[in-house]
Order: C-alpha cells, then sequence, then structure tokens
C-alpha cells in the first residue's frame, strides 16, 4: 500500500460522497495540501498528517468494512478523512464542536478527528473505525438512538477480542454494586457531556448483542432496517427490558466475559 500524493484524485474520491452538498468550509484549504492512501477497499485522505498514518488508517478501514460487511451483507467502501486538527475537522463535518470525539461519521465518510484518536490503543482505533463506518454503511433513518448506537457497537467489539467487563468497564461497576439500570437509554442519555454517557453506550451495545445471541445477527440487522423506516417493533423478542436486565447480570456480575 502506497500514500499518493495527488490533489486531483484525493478530490474526486473527496466529492464522490459529497457531490450533492455544498462544498464543505475550508475544503480549498484542505485541498492544498492533500495526500491519499488507497487500501484494498479503502480511500483515506489527509491534510497535513505524516503518510505513516493513512497508510495505518487505510489498513485499519480495509479491516473494518470487512467486518461492517459480514454483518450487514453488504460491501463497504470506506473513505476515511483525516484532517490537520480537531478545528478542521469540526469544519468539514459543519458541527461546532468535536471534543472527546475520535471519529465521527458523516455524509458517507468517516472523519478522525486528531487530537483524541490519536490517543486510542490500537485496538481502540479499530473499534472507533469500525463503530462509524458501521453509522455511515447502515444509515439512521428514524431508528432510536439506543439501536443506532447499539448496533455500531456491537459491529465495532463483534471481533475485537475484548471481555464484556472490560468494554463495558462503567457499566460494569454499576452492575456489580446493585445498579441495574431500569430501562433501555432514552435520546438524553446520549447528551454530550452526560453523567452516564458511557454506560448509555454500553447499554446499548449489549442490548444488541443480547438480541443477536438469542434471535441471531440476521434477526438484529432486520430489525435494524425496519427501524429505519420507523418500525421498532420489539414484541418479537419477548419482554426485552426484562431479558436485557437478566443479560447484564449474567455478563456483568461476574467479572468475565
Amino acid at each position: 500500500m502506497s500514500v499518493q500524493v495527488s490533489r486531483r484524485a484525493a478530490a474526486l474520491a473527496f466529492l464522490t460522497v459529497t457531490a450533492a452538498a455544498a462544498a464543505p468550509t475550508g475544503l480549498s484549504s484542505f485541498f492544498a495540501d492533500a495526500v491519499f492512501a488507497r487500501g484494498e477497499r479503502s480511500t483515506v485522505i489527509g491534510h497535513r498528517v505524516p503518510y505513516g498514518l493513512l497508510d495505518d488508517l487505510a489498513r485499519r478501514a480495509d479491516r473494518a468494512a470487512l467486518r461492517v460487511g459480514a454483518v450487514l451483507g453488504t460491501p463497504v467502501r470506506p473513505l476515511v478523512v483525516v484532517p490537520a486538527s480537531d478545528a478542521e475537522a469540526a469544519s468539514l463535518a459543519r458541527t461546532g464542536a468535536v471534543d472527546g470525539l475520535a471519529a465521527l461519521a458523516d455524509r458517507g465518510r468517516v472523519i478522525v478527528v486528531p487530537t483524541t484518536f490519536a490517543t486510542l490503543s490500537p485496538t481502540g482505533r479499530d473499534v472507533v473505525l469500525t463503530h462509524e463506518l458501521t453509522h455511515v454503511a447502515a444509515g439512521t433513518g428514524r431508528a432510536p438512538l439506543w439501536l443506532r448506537e447499539g448496533l455500531a457497537d456491537y459491529v465495532a467489539y463483534r471481533d475485537a477480542g475484548l471481555p464484556v467487563p472490560v468494554a463495558a468497564a462503567e457499566l460494569a461497576a454499576e452492575v456489580r454494586a446493585g445498579r441495574v439500570p431500569r430501562v433501555l437509554p432514552g435520546p438524553e442519555a446520549f447528551a454530550p457531556g452526560g453523567p452516564r454517557l458511557a454506560q448509555a453506550y454500553q447499554e446499548s451495545w449489549l442490548a444488541c448483542r443480547m438480541i443477536a445471541a438469542e434471535f441471531g445477527e440476521e434477526r438484529l440487522v432486520r430489525l435494524y432496517r425496519d427501524a429505519l423506516e420507523g418500525d421498532t417493533d420489539l414484541s418479537p423478542f419477548g419482554d426485552v427490558t426484562t431479558r436485557w436486565r437478566a443479560y447484564l447480570r449474567e455478563q456483568l456480575e461476574g467479572g468475565a466475559g
């Protein structure tokens, strides 16, 4: 895999998935020093970042594409954008702030947030890329937040090799202390900076993991696709809340995953 310096090729790859939208703020300056790396399935575009990082991300994006495609049953071709700074990431994504984020899904691509992404372990980088790529590939539609984030984490952790109590450390601590959540997290639980934001993601992940374990991965994906159109019917799964609470105890109380 090689990093290639080509503004035109990088621009074409970048604009392929954003042609219908107005050009993001700062696009011209982004391409003034743009370089890109191609993997077997992925394209990674960077602005004033080390070539080695782009090669590494292309390899990781290739692996993430296989993981996402294996669950969703569709081929995935990642486009990953690596800005020079967090401010540039926020500008490209047209969002006010990216504090605390390592990456985000945005209009058919994954935008890396350099400062936080750099602090992640290799496994953490794989998890984040796979999570965000799931959002890109699966879409969001009208699916409730717990299902959106739960599916993305389900795919991200499915082959990560992390024990459940490690990946859900904050929630595990609460469950072992006897504080088992009573209901699936609502939209307010995912507010940036919320006191139980990590737990909301973990609760959602384990709800999706439970559904996949008991009813099959294809059934989880079908539930998600129905939810994109506004149909989140959980009745075929029985009393989901009761079963989910029992599953949390089973997976987290003993400290083994």
